[in-house]
């Protein structure tokens, strides 16, 4: 892809294929932003991307908490229906999810998108309940000794240990709606809107494809998932290790 990226338009199809190419075609990263509105599809993924986030960080560790360490009668059934939401393929569950936003008025948005996730999901729930069973209850035993609430136990103790794995979905959810394309495909409709996945598709003529501007654009897609890695990298396999533990 990054070799493509630079490649003059006639050493594209070459063969063999030219690794390096010479000279270096650096027109099509110029390209890749003004053949599309590249920066306004840029801003949308971002707001997708970062509300998405945002909403799985706040309602996530809400329930996996009340799941693995407080006591009330149906929570290992409401843990086994949510294990069963796993098992649903999107494919079932995106009709009717159209058809609900669509009476509601919210198609045409990103907030279809967005919504859902301030209700949590499933696989991180999941995975922060595991990292939380894992947690010796003599934490919250001295806290309550020392007269701490149930909220003070979760907000001073509980999140700020469980950071490592709240970083691993926030870097999961955030990977997973910078480059969803079927999600935007189905809701969004104003080309204003439109996300970068989408962007991607008119680099995609009738006649020919703008290989060298389209191979620029998804390497500048990828930039920011890649920063982002190396910035939590430590967290992040800390918390997939720490999740991964039986409870």
């Amino acid at each position: 892809m990054i070799s493509t990226s630079i490649k003059p338009n006639v050493q594209l199809f070459t063969y063999p294929p030219v690794l390096i190419p010479n000279p270096l075609e650096w027109q099509h990263y110029f390209d890749a932003t003004t053949m599309i509105p590249f920066f306004t599809y840029f801003k949308n993924s971002l707001l997708y991307s970062g509300l998405s986030t945002l909403g799985v960080v706040v309602s996530c560790p809400i329930v996996a908490y009340s799941l693995a360490r407080l006591e009330w009668r149906g929570r290992d059934t409401l843990f086994i229906l949510t294990l069963a939401v796993m098992m649903i393929p999107f494919p079932v569950t995106m009709v009717p999810l159209f058809l609900l936003f669509s009476q509601l008025g919210l198609v045409g948005g990103l907030l279809p998108l967005i919504l859902p996730l301030w209700f949590g999901m499933p696989f991180f729930i999941f995975l922060l309940r595991q990292f939380f069973k894992q947690l010796p209850s003599s934490l919250e035993d001295a806290a309550r000794i020392d007269g701490c609430s149930e909220f003070g136990i979760f907000f001073k103790i509980m999140l700020p240990i469980c950071q490592p794995a709240i970083l691993t979905i926030a870097l999961f959810q955030f990977m997973f709606s910078w480059n969803d394309f079927l999600g935007p495909l189905i809701y969004l409709s104003d080309p204003s809107k439109y996300t970068l996945q989408i962007g991607l598709q008119q680099f995609q003529q009738t006649e020919s494809t703008a290989w060298g501007p389209l191979m620029a654009a998804s390497v500048l897609i990828a930039v920011p998932i890649i920063v982002l890695y190396f910035f939590v990298q430590k967290a992040f396999v800390q918390g997939i290790s720490l999740g991964s533990v039986k409870g």
